[in-house]
Formats: structure tokens, C-alpha cells, sequence
């Protein structure tokens, strides 16, 4: 089974416009994956087009089931026009009743159960340069951390999880020993997929498994570390890892073949 990690980043391109769902799906046309878990995806947002992304995600990956969890329903900026968004997560069929922002969890295999589990938010703010739209110059934001999500999709023969934690590296430690425990209950071997936002071997120590890919993935023009992890239960192997740039975003795709050992 082929499973994959991607910050889509709401589809901004190296000059920080949102591709149209046409484009998108052709950035992504040649993205060979069987579970693939997304980070920063937007439905409905004027800043990606109002396009519905998990839509255009998952027939672009051709995945015949998928999840989206919103952590934000309205649009992320320094004015807090957000608020945490309800628990729950959406799939093929159900309206796009944006705006919301969240992650999301596509599969080209038949899922025999989805689930969502809430891990909070940290009480740190993000320094980030941003234009101001009162006055068109860009300025020093600081933004609030969202709430963070994990969808797990139970699969004949294992359960993948995607997530996408704090950027506050000791929140980002609590939530992945949550995310631990939680995985404990749910059917393995266990597969972690995410943006983690801590970096390197320091992931799979706290989960308590196997770093089944290590390449950095961060800044994707030039990556100096690795946020992007596909991490694994003590009994998965990974074959073929791959880290690779897309025409979007600013992480790499990091994708990797999983056995059982």
C-alpha cells in the first residue's frame, strides 16, 4: 500500500496565488498514492477561489472515499474572523458549506470505518509578514494557534492516521502523545501521516515506533528539516521512499511503499 503526507498550503503556487480546481488537479495528476493525508486545505475560501479542495483533491487522486475535518470555520487572519469549527467530519456527498479550513484523508481502497479525534490548541502565537487590508503594506502578524484534528481511516489490515499539529513544538509533543494513546484503541498496525512540525527522528521517538521516510521536506524550494513524517508501529516496513517538490505549497510530498514486517 502506497501512503503519502502532503501540506497543500490551500494550493498557493512559489507567488502566493491559490491554483484553479483545474490546475490543481494537474498538479496532483501524477500523484500515485493509495491513502494520502492533507494538510491546510480550504472549502470555500475567497483566498483559494471558494474552490472545494477535498472534492478536487480526491478526483484528482481518482480516491474513491475520503474525509475532510474543519479546524476553522470562517477565514484564518489576524483579525480572528474564525472561530473553532464543529466536530465532524464530511465525504463525498455532503454539501460544501465553507468557509472552512481543516485537513483531510483521501483513500483509493474501501475504508471500513472513519473516525475524528479533537487534540486542542496551543496557547502560542505564530510570528508571520502578511499585507495589511487596510492599507495594502505587508506588516508583523501574530497568529493564534487553531485547533488540531486527527482523521484515522481503518483499513483491511491496517489504520491510517492523518493530522496536522501545533507549530509550537512542546504543544506539538502533547498532541502526538494523545494522538499515541488514542492510536493504542484503534486496529494495526498504525501509520501516522502528517505535518508534525517537529523535525527529524524526534516524531518517532515520542510515538513510540518506526521513521519509515527521513529526507527533509521544508522548505520545499531548498528544505533544510523535516515537518512532514510518515511514521509507523514497531511492526511496519516502508519501501521506495520519496520526497519530491510540487508546482504548490511549501512542503514536499513524502510518499512511501508500507508492509508489514
Amino acid at each position: 500500500m502506497r501512503v503519502g503526507t502532503l501540506n497543500l498550503a490551500s494550493g498557493r503556487d512559489a507567488r502566493g496565488s491559490s491554483l484553479d480546481p483545474a490546475a490543481l488537479r494537474a498538479a496532483l495528476g501524477d500523484v500515485d498514492v493509495d491513502v494520502l493525508a492533507v494538510q491546510e486545505v480550504d472549502v470555500g475560501q475567497p483566498r483559494s477561489r471558494h474552490t472545494d479542495q477535498p472534492a478536487e483533491v480526491a478526483a484528482a487522486l481518482g480516491a474513491t472515499d475520503w474525509r475532510f475535518a474543519a479546524a476553522v470555520a470562517g477565514t484564518p487572519d489576524p483579525f480572528r474572523s474564525w472561530s473553532p469549527a464543529a466536530a465532524g467530519l464530511r465525504g463525498p456527498g455532503d454539501g460544501a458549506d465553507g468557509p472552512h479550513y481543516g485537513i483531510a484523508l483521501f483513500s483509493r481502497l474501501p475504508v471500513r470505518r472513519w473516525s475524528v479525534h479533537a487534540l486542542g490548541a496551543g496557547r502560542a502565537r505564530l510570528p508571520l509578514q502578511a499585507p495589511d487590508p487596510r492599507t495594502g503594506r505587508n506588516r508583523l502578524w501574530w497568529f493564534p494557534d487553531e485547533p488540531r484534528l486527527a482523521i484515522a481511516a481503518e483499513l483491511d489490515g491496517c489504520t491510517v492516521v492523518g493530522t496536522h499539529l501545533s507549530f509550537a513544538p512542546h504543544t506539538a509533543v502533547r498532541q502526538l502523545l494523545r494522538l499515541r494513546r488514542w492510536a493504542a484503541g484503534l486496529p494495526g498496525p498504525v501509520v501516522l501521516a502528517g505535518d508534525l512540525n517537529l523535525i527529524g527522528p524526534l516524531p518517532a521517538r515520542v510515538w513510540g515506533g518506526r521513521r519509515l521516510v527521513a529526507e527533509h521536506t521544508y522548505p520545499a524550494p531548498a528544505p533544510r528539516v523535516q515537518f512532514d513524517h510518515l511514521l509507523g508501529s514497531p511492526d511496519v516496513r516502508a519501501h521506495d521512499p520519496r520526497v519530491r517538490q510540487l508546482v504548490f505549497g511549501d512542503h514536499r510530498l513524502v510518499t512511501a511503499t508500507i508492509s508489514r514486517r
